[in-house]
């Protein structure tokens, strides 16, 4: 990976489309589903962990395809944006700092400053959820255009779920 910054912006209003979409459609709002966008984060988290294979250090299967890690990950950015949205978070330019190159590791740190959103839910702690959720991008060395593009093909298939009444 040669990019040493990541700009979500345009990201943000593509987010606030779909959850506006799933607002209207099962009569929710972001107040009320604060808890549920924050446990599927952690979830999104899990699996994005379980794709990886990072900490299965009792198995020598190495970890699932390219395409099917960064889908996952894409799930995690996709609740992360809605997170910040309420906030009033437009925009997100983020310079990679990393500072944890072992990835179990830096998976309990975004862990752990997403349950501290339940108590501290404001744009700093946000931000250091957020930025803790990104500088992971490094460590499994995926560019952030596939990143992106990834965001993009989920937003494809959730917007089509929706029409589908998923």
């Amino acid at each position: 990976m040669t990019e040493d910054f990541i700009d979500l912006s345009v990201l943000f209003p593509l987010q606030a489309d779909l959850d506006a979409e799933i607002a209207a459609t099962h009569h929710v709002d972001y107040e009320s589903t604060f808890s549920r966008r924050l446990l599927s984060l952690l979830v999104e988290l899990g699996e994005f962990a379980n794709e990886t294979r990072c900490f299965k250090y009792w198995s020598t299967k190495g970890p699932s395809p390219k395409e099917r890690i960064l889908d996952e990950y894409a799930d995690g950015l996709h609740f992360l944006l809605s997170l910040g949205i309420p906030l009033g978070v437009d925009h997100y330019k983020h310079y990679f700092k990393v500072e944890v190159k072992d990835l179990t590791e830096a998976l309990l740190i975004v862990y752990k400053n997403a349950l501290d959103l339940k108590e501290n839910y404001t744009v700093e702690q946000y931000a250091k959820t957020f930025g803790s959720y990104l500088n992971l991008i490094p460590l499994f060395d995926y560019s952030v255009e596939e990143v992106g593009q990834a965001y993009l093909s989920k937003l494809k298939v959730n917007h089509k779920r929706q029409e589908e009444h998923y």
